[in-house]
């Protein structure tokens, strides 16, 4: 009959032999990990961070004596070179979500995943794991180094300074993952970046020109002792001239953290009510 169909010449639904399970966290995790070791970013910042921490940190192992650690950790020649190596970590947690907004691959990274809070979540932890093994990685290699070019010393303070210095890797790899929910947050990886710069070299700069001022000054004092660069010094061991008293190192790491959980929160809340 004109017009009827009957239940041969209707079409079979499809039934792929591929097997299709559930997309979860893991399928996520394994693709950012694909996405942020194949580019050459994450070589180059990488790299710059070795380069600066355990280059620098040798330098600064290579003068010094046993006499130089009565008052200073063993770890102190890796800070020199953390406090210029922080920066890389920073721009890669930046380019390791901005990249994909540059080139476009966002769009297919959430049209394959659209579960986006999940896709923000694996970013998040692997950049922070691969950043925490750069960091923790390149500063074990300048302790190991001073520990046994001053060898004899470093019996006394030595799990004191592990832990100082494990507290300082910390710190830098939130800073990084700082880095990444900024860029979360601006989708734009220069303007990112400077704001990561001008979070890390501007407190030190602002802090001294409030302190000018007397009605300014106790801002301007609590912006010195607030500050990344203190922050590591603090969190190293270094002591400091004792002439202020400086906040406690769960002081500075709290703050960090508070910072860090509150631009977190707001990159997920973005990236979920945007349209990329």
């Amino acid at each position: 009959m004109t017009g009827s169909t009957t239940t041969a010449d209707q079409p079979k639904a499809y039934s792929s032999p591929l097997p299709t399970p559930r997309p979860h966290l893991g399928h996520a995790l394994a693709s950012e990990w694909t996405k942020l070791v194949s580019v050459r970013s994450t070589v180059w910042t990488l790299g710059a961070l070795v380069v600066l921490v355990v280059g620098i940190g040798l330098l600064g192992v290579g003068e010094t004596s046993a006499d130089d650690y009565r008052n200073v950790p063993l770890s102190a020649p890796a800070l020199f070179g953390l406090l210029v190596g922080q920066v890389p970590v920073m721009v890669l947690g930046v380019l390791a979500i901005t990249s994909e907004y540059g080139t476009g691959l966002i769009r297919t990274t959430f049209t394959a995943a659209p579960g986006r809070s999940r896709v923000l979540t694996a970013k998040y932890l692997v950049f922070g794991a691969v950043a925490f093994l750069a960091v923790a990685g390149s500063v074990s290699v300048v302790v190991f180094a001073s520990f046994i070019w001053n060898s004899g010393r470093g019996d006394r303070h030595g799990a004191g300074e592990w832990l100082h210095a494990l507290g300082g890797c910390v710190y830098v790899t939130l800073l990084g993952v700082l880095g990444l929910a900024v860029g979360a947050m601006l989708r734009h990886s220069a303007g990112a970046i400077a704001v990561m710069l001008g979070l890390v070299t501007l407190p030190p700069v602002t802090g001294g020109m409030l302190s000018i001022w007397e009605s300014m000054a106790p801002v301007g004092r609590a912006v010195l002792q607030y500050n990344a660069p203190v922050a590591l010094m603090q969190l190293f061991g270094v002591p400091n001239d004792g002439s202020t008293n400086m906040p406690s190192n769960w002081s500075q790491m709290l703050l960090l953290v508070l910072v860090t959980a509150v631009a977190v929160a707001g990159s997920y809340v973005l990236v979920e009510r945007r349209d990329v």
